[in-house]
């Protein structure tokens, strides 16, 4: 057993211990603390914060989330900080509503039961565990499986089930042509049956209960995953609020669950489904929206006189989110109305 420090959050007034062998951001999942946190891999600056006092060492970060100003201000990465010393650390991003609905990150065994194609690059994956996950919807779990050849790999994909569906979990994963995890499932290195390990949950893009004005889900590729689950749990709470559902795809062949869409339009008539087809063909019958998601979000909104009202839920690759952000501070929408999910797949272990 090595030496155990505490971290003081300020200005929460919040006290945690950290191992020396533990980042700052890992001890505080593991205690049911809910820090600001992106990648959890020095990628995203998401859990950039101020060291008012105590000493770190820093794991492999990149300069892109914390630039050598911000380090010789005092400022460090929660994912990547080790610490020596007694920590007290100032909060650049908190909400005390998260800090209240922390959930422990745990450690589950679980299988894969089912695996199929959804569009030729998008895969469904069905995961039973061998205990409840405890989740908000839009939140990531982290799967380790070992494939038929011995090589283990870790990935983050987020929960497109809604946190009702607590032991049989499914996600909605993209396949890339680098990606390990999906080709191995296309391929039957990962089989039906194979034993994996669940950790989780992770994330700060989770639905906000109880708030005013519209919900807007903004997707891309695998993005769908987390919005799924953030669409049916708030569905399940039955909230009264309008929902739009922008997805965005190139064309109409990558574009899927239209059946269940448009089952949940019909019984859900607060809910309005808006695909918006970056590729199709001038003389296909398309005669949804076309152009970029983030455009499509633009002219909506504005039509409907929505500039600014509501929660918007935006999760999907980095081009995308880089593509909304702009867009969402000019139709007035605070920051912390805004909730991103961006998925990399630069770095080891996400992906989503």
């Amino acid at each position: 057993m090595g030496d155990v420090y505490t971290v003081r959050l300020e200005p929460v007034g919040v006290e945690f211990e950290v191992e020396e062998d533990e980042t700052v951001l890992d001890a505080a999942f593991r205690q049911g603390i809910a820090l600001p946190h992106g990648c959890k891999e020095g990628q995203c600056s998401a859990c950039k914060c101020v060291l008012l006092d105590g000493e770190v060492e820093m794991l492999k970060y990149s300069t892109f989330a914390l630039n050598d100003a911000d380090r010789d201000g005092g400022q460090i990465l929660m994912c990547r900080a080790k610490a020596f010393d007694n920590l007290t650390i100032d909060l650049l991003n908190y909400d005390e509503e998260v800090l209240s609905k922390s959930i422990p990150v745990k450690s589950f065994e679980g299988r894969i039961t089912d695996f199929r194609k959804l569009t030729h690059d998008i895969r469904g994956v069905e995961i039973e565990l061998n205990a409840p996950l405890k989740f908000w919807a839009g939140q990531y779990v982290d799967i380790t499986v070992t494939t038929e050849e011995g090589e283990t790999i870790t990935r983050s994909f987020s929960m497109a089930n809604p946190p009702s569906e607590t032991q049989k979990l499914s996600f909605i994963i993209k396949k890339y042509p680098e990606g390990k995890f999906s080709n191995q499932l296309d391929n039957g290195g990962i089989r039906a049956g194979a034993e994996v390990t669940v950790v989780g949950p992770y994330g700060m893009c989770f639905r906000r209960e109880n708030r005013e004005g519209p919900v807007v889900l903004v997707g891309a590729g695998s993005g769908m995953s987390p919005v799924w689950s953030i669409l049916h749990d708030h569905i399940e709470s039955g909230e009264d609020r309008p929902v739009y559902f922008f997805y965005g795809a190139r064309t109409e062949d990558d574009l899927f669950h239209l059946d269940r869409l448009a089952a949940i339009t019909a019984e859900h008539p607060s809910v309005t489904f808006i695909p918006v087809l970056s590729h199709a063909p001038e003389g296909s019958g398309w005669t949804g929206e076309r152009g970029f998601v983030h455009e499509a979000v633009d002219r909506r909104l504005k039509a409907l006189g929505l500039e600014g009202q509501g929660d918007v839920y935006a999760c999907g690759p980095p081009p995308m989110i880089d593509a909304l952000t702009p867009t969402l501070f000019m139709l007035d929408f605070e920051s912390e109305r805004i909730f991103y999910d961006k998925f990399t797949t630069t770095s080891g272990s996400s992906g989503h």
